[in-house]
């Protein structure tokens, strides 16, 4: 698999017309615990955590590292966050440089560097809360650069138990803008290579309509993941951005059976 130097992709016009922050906070939710994340010398991530269950010490319930879709935030998810909670997964949040509360401006490359920081980081939260449960990276949209790149590749951390991809496909979409044709295509070629070769289970979730990530795309992507534990659950009549609203059920069943397997 050939190693990308993903700092190609960050020319200040490719980052000013691929990422939309927003600079948005709000007051700690109720049950969860606010986080920052120190990624880089004076640049920290704004997180936020939302425990299943920290009443029981020593408790095994399972944790979702959480990346969302462009323009979006961790507080976004103020209120989808106790959803997860009700099926018995902890769900953590982090923003990306420039967004929420976080210092720095983002660029593809740091998005990715900064996930495995992440990764290390919610791995010690974790252990000081005595919460020994399994953790699953979840990408949604955008998100799934990061979710890919911690659980594809060699270096992978192996206390990634699994890996669910929303609303994702294998493409570096436009973030391959200002390089040549030829250039633009090698990075498309191995970053499919990439995603091809996670190994660890996976759950697709798609939209059966959605027009910024064809279903096709999706679908293509699932039969060629290496993974031999994977499951894709396409939600009808859901686009990019409504899976919940047309089919919560069905997401939320799909990510219980992933993260609970054999309950």
């Amino acid at each position: 698999m050939t190693t990308l130097d993903y700092s190609k992709l960050d020319q200040p016009e490719t980052a000013q017309s691929s990422f939309y922050p927003r600079r948005n906070w709000t007051a700690t939710a109720p049950g969860a615990r606010d986080h920052t994340i120190l990624v880089d010398e004076g640049v920290s991530l704004s997180c936020r955590f939302f425990p299943a269950g920290l009443k029981t010490a020593g408790g095994a319930s399972p944790t979702i590292l959480f990346f969302y879709g462009n323009g979006e935030t961790a507080p976004d998810y103020d209120d989808i966050a106790p959803i997860y909670n009700q099926i018995g997964v902890n769900f953590f949040v982090a923003d990306y440089r420039g967004y929420g509360m976080s210092g720095g401006s983002p660029a593809f490359s740091t998005m990715l560097s900064d996930a495995v920081k992440v990764l290390q980081s919610l791995k010690a939260i974790l252990a000081e809360a005595d919460i020994r449960g399994q953790v699953f990276v979840m990408g949604r949209s955008m998100g799934r650069h990061a979710a890919f790149e911690l659980a594809a590749g060699p270096d992978r951390d192996d206390s990634i138990a699994g890996v669910i991809i929303e609303s994702g496909r294998p493409t570096l979409g436009q973030f391959t803008n200002g390089l040549g044709p030829h250039e633009a295509e090698s990075f498309q070629a191995a970053y499919r290579d990439k995603v091809s070769s996670i190994s660890i289970p996976v759950l697709v979730i798609h939209g059966e309509i959605d027009n910024l990530a064809p279903v096709g795309e999706a679908e293509a992507m699932y039969r060629e993941i290496r993974s031999s534990d994977k499951r894709m659950v396409t939600i009808p009549g859901a686009g990019h951005n409504d899976l919940l609203y047309r089919g919560i059920n069905e997401y939320f069943t799909a990510i219980r059976e992933f993260c609970h397997p054999g309950a």
